[in-house]
C-alpha cells in the first residue's frame, strides 16, 4: 500500500505543473471561443475556476487521499469532462475546440494508454451533453483571426511542458535502469561483483589475453575455516568477516582489478596486465592485512586467507581452464597449511610454487 501511495504521489506531481500550464493558457483559447457568444455570468466564473483554481484543487485531492493514483485518474476524467463542456459551450468553434480536446486526449493517452483514452472520450461526450442541457445546442463553423492567435500559446507552450515532463521521466527511467543493471551484477552482502558477472568478465579478459598475448592473473581467495567461525560465533559475525574481506579487497586492489564473490566464503579477483609475481605481491599484502583483523566484540577471533593464483599462458584453451588452474593452486595452499598464497606453474598444471605464507 505504501508503494502504491508513493507511485501515486509521484504521478500526481508529474501532472501538476503541465495541468497548471495547460489550463491557464487553455483558458485563453476558451475565452476567445466564448467571447462572441451570449453567455450567462456563471459560465465565466466557471471558466475562471477551471483555468486557475481546478489544477491546485485536483493536486490537493490526489495528494491527500489514500490512493493518489486512482484519484489522479479521476481528475484526468474531470479534465476531459470540462473539455467536452467547453467544446459545446463554444458551439464547436473549429480551432479552439480541436485545440482543447486534442491536448486533453494527449494527456489521457500519455497517462493511461488506450483504456484512459476511451474513458476520457466518454467523459468528453458527457461534458458535451451537460453543456447542451444547460446552454442549448448550437454550432459555429467560423474561426476568427483573433481566435487563431489565442490558440497559439496552447499549441506551442503546452506540448513543450508535456515534453519536458516526458524528458525528465525518461532520464529517471534511464537512471533506474542503470541502477537495476548494477544490482543484477552485484552481490548484495559484499557489494562486489556476483558470481555470474565476474565469470562474464573473466571470459572477456581471457579473450583479450588470448588476442593480445598480454599479462593477466586470476586469484581465488578462501577464508580459512569459515564454517567454524559461523558455528562458533554465529552467522551475523560471519557476515561481518565477509564484509571485512570485501572492504580489504576494495582498499588494496587497483582501480582496474575486478573483485567478486564467487560463492559462500570464496572470493575471486581478476588482475589484468599483471604478472604472476606482481599478483603474488598484491595478494600477500591482502593476506597480511586480513590476518591482522580483530573484531572489537570478539577479540579472540582469528581470521586468515588461503589464495590460489594462475597466470594466463598460451596453453589455456578457455576461461574455465584458467579458473581451474587457480582453483588447483587454492587447494594446494589449503592442503599445505592454509594462510598462504600459492601459484600454479604455467609449465606444468600439476605443480605449484608457494609464494608466501605464514
Amino acid at each position: 500500500m505504501d508503494n502504491q501511495q508513493g507511485k501515486g504521489l509521484s504521478f500526481a506531481k508529474r501532472i501538476y505543473i503541465p495541468r497548471v500550464v495547460g489550463l491557464g493558457i487553455g483558458c485563453l483559447s476558451v475565452f476567445a471561443g466564448l467571447y462572441p457568444l451570449p453567455q450567462p455570468s456563471w459560465v465565466w466564473l466557471f471558466l475562471l475556476f477551471n483555468g486557475f483554481v481546478w489544477a491546485h484543487l485536483a493536486y490537493l485531492i490526489s495528494t491527500r487521499t489514500t490512493f493518489p493514483y486512482q484519484a489522479e485518474r479521476r481528475n484526468l476524467l474531470c479534465d476531459s469532462l470540462f473539455g467536452g463542456f467547453w467544446a459545446a459551450a463554444m458551439q464547436f468553434n473549429p480551432l479552439p475546440t480541436v485545440t482543447i480536446l486534442a491536448m486533453m486526449t494527449m494527456n489521457n493517452v500519455a497517462a493511461g494508454g488506450l483504456r484512459l483514452f476511451i474513458h476520457g472520450f466518454l467523459a468528453q461526450l458527457g461534458g458535451v451533453l451537460l453543456s447542451w442541457l444547460l446552454l442549448g445546442l448550437a454550432f459555429t463553423g467560423h474561426t476568427t483571426q483573433w481566435q487563431i492567435y489565442a490558440c497559439l500559446p496552447m499549441l506551442t507552450l503546452y506540448p513543450m511542458a508535456v515534453g519536458m515532463v516526458c524528458y525528465r521521466l525518461a532520464i529517471k527511467l534511464a537512471e533506474h535502469k542503470r541502477t537495476l543493471r548494477a544490482l543484477s551484477r552485484t552481490d548484495s552482502l559484499t557489494g562486489l561483483l556476483n558470481h555470474g558477472a565476474w565469470k562474464d568478465l573473466l571470459h572477456l579478459k581471457f579473450l583479450k589475453c588470448q588476442q593480445q598475448h598480454c599479462h593477466g592473473t586470476v586469484a581465488l581467495i578462501d577464508i580459512d575455516h569459515f564454517k567454524r567461525i559461523n558455528d562458533s560465533y554465529g552467522h551475523v559475525l560471519g557476515d561481518t568477516v565477509l564484509h571485512q574481506l570485501s572492504r580489504d579487497l576494495k582498499r588494496n586492489l587497483r582501480q582496474d582489478d575486478l573483485a567478486g564473490r564467487y560463492g559462500g566464503d570464496e572470493f575471486c579477483v581478476i588482475l589484468p596486465a599483471t604478472s604472476l609475481q606482481q599478483a603474488g605481491e598484491v595478494m600477500e599484502r591482502l593476506r597480511e592485512v586480513f590476518n591482522n583483523y580483530r573484531h572489537p566484540g570478539v577479540p579472540q577471533l582469528r581470521v586468515s586467507l588461503s589464495i590460489g593464483l594462475a597466470a594466463w599462458h598460451p596453453g589455456l584453451r578457455d576461461a574455465a581452464m584458467w579458473l581451474i588452474e587457480a582453483d588447483r593452486a587454492l587447494y594446494a595452499a589449503k592442503n599445505t597449511g592454509r594462510n598462504k598464497v600459492a601459484s600454479a606453474s604455467p609449465a606444468n598444471d600439476a605443480s605449484f610454487a608457494t609464494v608466501t605464507g605464514a
